[in-house]
């Protein structure tokens, strides 16, 4: 089976990677920390939103069963895209909105991604796309940590039907 990856940030991992697991056709998820400008960074040195690394979430999916670009709509349905560097009560640059991708093909499914997203938000979107150069898996307790920890803080939620 071919299988792809691709990495995003919406604010807090935990809530971003509880949803997206549930999706048909994603098959993995990992959270971590991408975009930044220092080498193997920490959950206690990237909350401090000084290496510019944001919360992220890598994503293997199965495109026979869910297209990239249909990711990226339920991306959008999960976080508030309209608010730049955060999400709910998190406020940083470790919470904002970017596709991290890799190659040519991703960079052009997430700019539709986008331009199809901001016609269904009342405000600007603010979500970027920057090149993936590195993705640092989080620590162990940050994975899965919604599934170890039921009712722990969150602040995403499906906007709009998940299904097509």
């Amino acid at each position: 089976m071919k299988t792809e990856v691709v990495v995003v940030a919406g604010g807090c991992f935990w809530g971003v990677e509880d949803l997206l697991r549930q999706v048909p056709g994603i098959l993995e998820t990992e959270v971590g920390y991408a975009g930044g400008h220092t080498d193997n960074p920490t959950y206690e040195t990237v909350k401090t939103g000084s290496t510019g690394h944001a919360e992220a979430v890598s994503l293997t999916f199965d495109p026979q069963v869910i297209s990239m670009i249909r990711v990226l709509e339920l991306f959008f349905q999960l976080h508030d895209p309209t608010t730049r560097n955060r999400q709910g009560n998190d406020v940083g640059s470790q919470y904002r909105s970017t596709i991290f991708v890799i190659g040519a093909e991703q960079r052009s499914a997430a700019q539709v991604a986008i331009v199809s997203a901001a016609k269904k938000w009342p405000r600007p979107l603010t979500t970027t796309i920057e090149d993936l150069k590195a993705f640092y898996s989080a620590e162990h307790y940050h994975q899965d940590y919604l599934q170890k920890n039921p009712g722990g803080y969150t602040c995403h939620y499906w906007r709009g039907p998940v299904s097509e």
